[in-house]
This record gives C-alpha cells, structure tokens and sequence, in this order.
C-alpha cells in the first residue's frame, strides 16, 4: 500500500516547470457581478468596465488621480487615543492597532496639499478601510487643520467624504467634531474661500449631517449611498417601504440635494473647471 499512502516514489514537481499564481488577482463586481481583471480596475480607478459601478477607491490612490504630481501629504502625525477605555466585542485599542496595520495609515484621513489642475488647493480624502471611516477626534482635527491652511493661504478646500458616520467608540468627543468641522467651514465661508464636498459611497451619518453637505457645490460619484439614517432604519422607523433608488446621488439630485453628479474619470477636469468660476481672478 506504500504507492497509496504515498511513502515512496514521491511525484516531484518539475522547478523548471512555470507556475501562475491566480488567487486574489480577480475581483467580482457588486453591480453586474462580472469577474474583473484587478489590474484592470486599478487602471480604470476601480471602476468596473462593463457596467461603470464605482467600486471603492482607496485614499491614496485617490489623491493621486486629483492632484499633479509632487503634491504634498500634511497632518499625518495625528493618532487616535481610547479616551473611555471602549470595549465592545474588542478593546477600540485594539481594532485602531488592526486599522493601523491594513491601512498604513493613522487615522480615517489623509489631507494633501497640490494642484488640481491650474488651482492650488487644499484637499482633504477620508479612507473607508479604516474603521469604515467613521469620524473620530483625529478626523475632525485634520478637517480643522486643513480649513486652518486654507485660510492662511487663501486656497480652495476640497473634501472627499467616504463614512459610516460618527465613531461610537469616542463617544460624546466624536459628535461634538460636527460642531468643530461646521464652525470651522463657516469661517472659509466668511473669508469668501470655495468648499467643495465630493461624496463617494458610502457617506452616512454625522458626516453627511456635517461637512459633507455644506459645500459651496456638493457633488457625488454615481450610484453612492448618502444619507443619515441607513434605509433599513428609515423603513424599520416609519413602517413604509421606501421609493426606489431612495439615498442614492441620482434620488438626491432630482430632489434638490446635490448639485451634480460626477463619474470618476471627469472629476478632476469637473473641479479644475468649477473652481475657475469660484475662485476670483488674480
């Protein structure tokens, strides 16, 4: 039975012979459920070829495709604490070091200074992966520092918002960031500085109740979620069922909530050209 149990005349793998890795190279589409290429999708700024569904894009990849190259990354240092020592299922210590580690990053943020085309500007991208986005003390200092450089330099602020809201975890020190980030944009305002708020899917809870639609334009990817309450809430609180497409950026542009909707490719020629109607001439 050694030929069975395999204890002799082992079959050896020829290592001349060539081997073709192929787990984690295909990525299934959550619009039209297609297989995709990833490097395909990466090439389209992770927008799927056959139906145009905007996936998820990353805030480094992000920056990348709005600013010219030799942009600047700012306010990097800030690091999120565990004010009330926050268990749930686990230590929120715990899930900031895992966040850390997946995304290189210190927080749900990342501000940038650059071009966008011919306008130097001060651009602020929040990074779904990192504990959904949600909006922690870290998030709202960064939001508040980058409005603080576009003052002192009298530049354009761009905001690209991707969240599930306020970060439980920080408790009462995450909702008062809305108060903080508002005052802060009512400021820019005061100062005749342009916000523009760009929302990508997800934007949810108190950051679409705060920044996310205060801008001079408010513009969203195709097909995003935004809202307050998730429709599941809604429809669970008021015991109807709700409209189709309901907190989707087609629903809210036909109902007066958003300003325009913008593909990924155009965005950046679509804010290069809003911002030469916002920004006064030298």
């Amino acid at each position: 039975m050694s030929w069975f149990k395999r204890q002799e005349n082992e079959i050896e793998p020829n290592p001349a012979e060539k081997s073709v890795r192929t787990e984690g190279l295909w990525q299934k589409c959550d619009g039209c459920a297609q297989l995709l290429f990833k490097a395909d999708l990466e090439a389209n700024l992770q927008v799927c070829p056959k139906c145009g569904h905007h996936l998820r894009l990353d805030a480094h990849s992000r920056i990348a495709s709005l600013l010219e190259p030799g942009y600047e990354l700012v306010d990097m240092e800030l690091m999120s604490t565990d004010p009330l020592e926050f268990v749930d299922v686990k230590p929120y210590s715990a899930r900031l070091k895992k966040a850390q580690s997946e995304t290189g990053l210190n927080d749900a943020i990342i501000n940038a200074l650059g071009m966008l085309g011919s306008h130097s500007i001060v651009l602020s991208v929040m990074e779904f992966a990192f504990i959904g986005g949600s909006m922690g003390c870290v998030v709202g200092e960064t939001i508040a520092r980058a409005i603080d450089r576009a003052l002192a330099g009298k530049q354009p602020l761009v905001i690209v918002a991707a969240s599930g809201g306020a970060r439980m975890m920080e408790g009462v020190a995450s909702l008062m960031q809305l108060a903080k980030v508002s005052a802060g944009l009512a400021q820019l305002d005061d100062a005749g500085l342009p916000y523009i708020s760009v929302l990508t899917n997800p934007t949810t809870g108190g950051v679409t109740a705060s920044f996310g639609m205060l801008g001079d334009l408010n513009v969203a990817e195709p097909g995003a979620l935004i809202g307050f309450a998730g429709p599941r809430v809604i429809e669970q609180t008021i015991r109807q069922k709700l409209p189709e497409g309901f907190q989707r950026s087609e629903f809210l542009l036909e109902h007066g909530m958003l300003d325009a909707i913008v593909a990924r490719r155009d965005l950046k020629t679509y804010l290069d050209r809003a911002l030469d109607f916002m920004v006064p001439s030298a």
